[in-house]
């Protein structure tokens, strides 16, 4: 079903590749100008199913399903509206928002990724050939042969170092422009030096050139450059995209009139027309007319909030049952939903001056090898006054100590690391998500879709009689608010046939209402039908002057959900509960958990602003949650975690994003990201101790460039499979 969360055990399309899908989608995007998020979609069926849906409507030309970042890109023509498309999607079982494509930039991201596998690619095929070219060399050949395989050589290895060295010439640079040293600059005069070097010998018909080094170094170097980026999710920002979700367009009423205008046009004071089933274009003030609100994506709150003239509403709250005449108090940059946009922006890069592991090691490690190299040239100057051999002897130093295994001490182990625990079901995005969740020592969960399945559930139908449950069916099926909704499939699976209701009407804010047996009918509001409010969620249905009849709703915990609270627990991590639903589900959902900390009632401020707090003690905190009310917190925390089913923005500015709805694999990534951190240290270990041997003995000059590259090589797959320990 469409409401279902992703699981492992999903189509192999659910895991198609997203360079493939970010191609199509950018040429659907710039055909279309609609695109759709999708936040239930999750496999094949559900490709099939929208695409299908959407391209029988008047005027849509084609649909494309981006299952990786789960959105829609329409062609269709001008007259086709978003609503109408969210309308028919809603119809089969798929909730849309209208993002803004204009502001989505997520599908340029994988353009590094592609570019460093080519540069990586053509390294590697110079590598072979001029490989080839050495085995001659080695083998003996001599005088105009070996110059002849020694230029062919220089033909292949100078343009190849040129094109595929570009991002560690470049990274280089710019350090040196900031006047730091980055373990970049090592790495390209080690590059510029041995190729330098071998011309020098191929020119004066020397007998060693070390083209095949200085190649083989850049291949090796890319490839953990690539290691490093495979370990990351693409770059988004999730700033961008809780700015994508605003409403692009609003119906604004002015002197009787109704016209659709872009949002840049609404100005403070102007009068917004807001249709059920749609989101809110701007902050306003309700001036006309009464519905029910659903503001789960901003607050968290599970139930519907009633609105009339006067109620406040946000940007990205949901009209669900009444049309609403709004006017306006906030447009564009300046309503609640973009300033919690730009809080986002500000969490994000706080959270990117992480300094990880090999970040710290290179700090001091750049400057040492420029030192020995260095002291190596001027003391066998000093001592042979040999220009040429100093030279030699410094390239070598600088080949021999070059950070390659450095370099890969850290994505070798990730990459190993990720794969496991993508094998349990959890897909991490940033390269130093794993080195920050091992420091993690306390624990942040929102309740609503992450400690509980976010869909309430009716309950104890069993205890109603089957007339009131047949009348409660006709009621609810005339209903869109989330709990008919819910209790019409809950009576329907149960076998109830819904009684034959007449004149069946919503009365937006209250309840539904009708005719039966010549009787009054309602199911709604505990007030509205004169019964007393239960402590939990419940709607109430009255016949005629009878005792009213409470359906009680139940929020479904997540599988594992109690599993991995309790893990986390004995593992010794502090467990907080922070949620923006009521006291009464947040106090229950504490209790069942056994959460002794929990705070109801939090707006997205509040909590970004509690983990905040919590850092500034010196706390170390992973925040677990799913909602737009959720991104503020997941950013600025140390290290975030959001199901797959979570919204767009959500899952954007996590760390690490849950495949499956069983929350269990949450303890065991902690211990996983602690193995890894371990591993990492061993790799540094490994790099230090060969640097150790290595080092003496090229400052004796007992190592050519090319016997260094071969150790500096031998050094990186040590520490590859060091990491692969993993496994």
């Amino acid at each position: 079903m469409a409401t279902l969360a992703p699981s492992l055990s999903a189509c192999p399309a659910c895991v198609a590749a997203p360079a493939a899908e970010a191609l199509a989608d950018r040429r659907a995007e710039k055909e279309a100008g609609l695109v759709l998020s999708l936040p239930t979609a999750h496999c094949a069926v559900c490709i099939s199913d929208v695409e299908r849906a959407l391209v029988t409507m008047p005027g849509v030309r084609s649909a494309r399903v981006n299952l990786t970042l789960k959105r829609v890109s329409v062609a269709a023509s001008s007259d086709v509206m978003a609503d109408t498309l969210i309308a028919r999607l809603k119809s089969i079982g798929y909730p849309a928002h209208e993002l803004d494509p204009g502001l989505l930039s997520a599908t340029e991201t994988d353009k590094r990724g592609r570019d460093l596998l080519m540069r990586l690619g053509v390294a590697g095929f110079a590598m072979m050939n001029i490989m080839l070219l050495s085995v001659a060399v080695w083998s003996g050949a001599e005088a105009a042969t070996r110059d002849l395989f020694h230029w062919i050589s220089a033909a292949i290895a100078l343009p190849t170092l040129a094109f595929s060295g570009q991002p560690f010439f470049a990274s280089a640079w710019a350090s040196l422009r900031a006047r730091r040293l980055g373990m970049d600059v090592p790495i390209s005069l080690a590059l510029i030096l041995a190729s330098s070097i071998s011309l020098y010998e191929t020119f004066a018909s020397g007998h060693h050139a070390y083209f095949d080094a200085a190649v083989s170094l850049c291949f090796f170097l890319l490839a953990g450059r690539y290691l490093d980026y495979r370990s990351r999710a693409a770059a988004r920002s999730a700033a961008e995209e809780l700015t994508a979700l605003e409403v692009p367009r609003a119906t604004k009423v002015a002197g009787g009139e109704e016209a659709v205008v872009p949002i840049a046009e609404l100005v403070v004071g102007d009068f917004v027309r807001v249709r059920p089933g749609a989101r809110m274009p701007v902050d306003g003030i309700v001036i006309e007319g009464a519905s029910e609100i659903d503001r789960s994506l901003l607050t968290g709150e599970t139930l519907p909030v009633p609105a009339a003239t006067g109620t406040a509403v946000s940007a990205g709250e949901v009209n669900l049952t009444g049309p609403l005449l709004l006017q306006v108090t906030a447009a564009g940059r300046e309503t609640s939903l973009h300033r919690m946009a730009d809080l986002v922006a500000v969490a994000e890069s706080a959270k990117t001056r992480y300094t990880s592991l090999a970040d710290r090691m290179a700090r001091a490690y750049s400057p040492s090898v420029h030192i020995l190299a260095l002291a190596a040239f001027s003391v066998w100057l000093y001592l042979t006054r040999d220009v040429r051999l100093s030279v030699n002897i410094a390239a070598a130093v600088l080949i021999i100590t070059c950070p390659c295994a450095l370099a890969l001490a850290v994505p070798a182990v990730v990459t190993a690391a990720s794969g496991k625990l993508f094998r349990k079901g959890l897909l991490i995005k940033d390269g130093t998500a794993l080195e920050r969740l091992a420091e993690v020592d306390t624990v942040v969960f929102d309740k609503t879709g992450t400690l509980t399945l976010g869909a309430p559930e009716a309950a104890g139908l069993g205890g109603h009689p089957r007339e009131a449950k047949e009348v409660a069916a006709a009621l609810a099926g005339g209903s869109a608010h989330p709990l008919s909704r819910s209790l019409s499939a809950a009576l329907s699976a149960d076998g109830i046939i819904p009684a034959t209701v007449a004149a069946i009407r919503e009365v937006p804010g209250f309840g539904v209402e009708g005719e039966w047996n010549g009787q009054s009918v309602r199911l709604g509001r505990a007030e509205w039908v004169g019964a007393e409010p239960a402590a939990g969620t419940a709607t109430y249905l009255r016949i005629g002057s009878g005792r009213p009849e409470a359906f009680a709703f139940t929020d479904r915990l997540r599988p594992g959900a109690e599993e991995a609270v309790e893990a986390l627990k004995a593992a010794g991590k502090r467990v907080i509960l922070l949620s923006g639903d009521t006291e009464v589900p947040v106090a229950q959902l504490a209790r069942e958990l056994g959460i002794t900390e929990w705070r109801s009632g939090q707006r997205p401020e509040e909590k970004a602003s509690r983990i905040a707090a919590l850092q500034d003690d010196g706390a170390k905190v992973l925040m677990v949650g799913d909602g737009l009310n959720d991104t503020a917190a997941l950013a600025s925390a140390h290290v975030s975690i959001s199901p797959a089913s979570a919204l767009d923005a959500a899952r954007v500015a996590s760390d690490i994003v849950l495949l499956g709805q069983d929350l269990a694999p949450l303890s065991d990534a902690v211990r996983i990201a602690r193995q890894t951190r371990r591993r990492i240290k061993e790799n540094f270990g490994l790099s230090f101790a060969y640097n150790l041997i290595a080092v003496p003995i090229a400052l004796a000059g007992l190592a050519t460039p090319l016997i260094a590259a071969l150790a500096m090589s031998t050094s990186s797959i040590t520490v590859s499979l060091n990491a692969l320990r993993l496994k």
